[in-house]
């Protein structure tokens, strides 16, 4: 730690008068070293972002200090932030951030999985929700900052991951009582002629509706992200089971004629990440359903065609 002493020429004597009239200029009491004496100053320690905090800023893969802003989460607000993280070594001594399929990248996307699911009370890939991970800016990884934030929002439908919402108020705990507002229920689902959803608005489900979510299948690790009617139908057989168990209808070779099925994996950016989780939904092509359809059986869901 360095000082300057700031002196003004024409002051000099004087100042050196008073010095030893207090006392100061002589004797073996002062060894003429000003900093000898001081305590050592602590480490710089870098900016740390803080969890169970709201922020008016989108999603951002990475979060320079500049751009930080807490608000109250009673406010209309973009993220959520449920989990502060730090990322260890071999993935800290990197030159820069984990980005993409790395192993640090997968590993801080699955705490964040994890402690996304504690924080709501429940699945959050039950509800119209999305998490992604943000990391320090490149200058502040320089610096030394390690930590990361896993990072919540709100969807306006699950559709393709569907659009951010502003939302005010906390989403902790909103999963853990039944009846969430987000919570996935009935759906009155629309196809184009290639097989594609054109529209999947929610709707209750003493509402008429024609598809229902059912849960989330966890496809193999070594799967690919689905490209083409082969790789979908493996999906569409996986979410079948799902869907069977829910409705109590045995997986036989009937299956596939008592039920359709939606199956809607995440982007493409998070399943690289190691999000395998595809969302399941019961779809009968034509029905007007004014209920439920979980433990109803064969009765409700009779092989339709062969």
């Amino acid at each position: 730690m360095r000082f300057r002493l700031r002196t003004r020429w024409g002051v000099t004597a004087t100042t050196a008068a008073l010095f030893a009239v207090a006392g100061c200029g002589g004797g073996g009491e002062v060894d003429g070293d000003l900093t000898n004496d001081w305590g050592a100053m602590a480490p710089a320690t870098g900016f740390v972002p803080v969890a169970g905090t709201c922020h008016l800023s989108t999603f951002a893969v990475a979060g320079p200090r500049s751009t930080y802003e807490e608000a109250d989460c009673g406010v209309p607000h973009r993220t959520e932030t449920v989990f502060v993280g730090e990322y260890t070594a071999p993935a800290a001594d990197g030159a820069e951030p984990p980005a993409g399929t790395s192993a640090g990248a997968r590993a801080a996307y699955q705490t964040c999985d994890k402690k996304t699911t504690e924080y709501v009370g429940g699945p959050w890939r039950h509800a119209r929700l999305w998490i992604g991970v943000t990391h320090p800016s490149p200058a502040a990884w320089d610096g030394g900052s390690r930590w990361f934030r896993c990072e919540l929002v709100e969807l306006d439908s699950v559709e393709d991951d569907g659009a951010l919402v502003q939302r005010a108020g906390t989403l902790r705990g909103v999963l853990a009582a039944p009846g969430s507002e987000l919570a996935l229920t009935c759906y009155a689902i629309e196809l184009d002629d290639a097989g594609a959803i054109t529209t999947m608005p929610s709707t209750g489900c003493d509402q008429k509706h024609n598809g229902e979510f059912v849960g989330v299948w966890d496809a193999p690790a070594k799967a690919s992200y689905p490209k083409g009617d082969a790789a979908w139908e493996e999906f569409h057989t996986g979410c079948r089971t799902v869907a069977a168990k829910y409705a109590g209808v045995p997986v036989d070779g009937d299956l596939q004629y008592r039920i359709g099925v939606v199956s809607l994996p995440g982007n493409a950016d998070v399943w690289a990440q190691g999000d395998h989780g595809v969302r399941c939904y019961l779809w009968l092509d034509g029905a007007e359903l004014t209920g439920s359809l979980k433990g109803k059986g064969t009765k409700d869901l009779p092989v339709q065609y062969k």
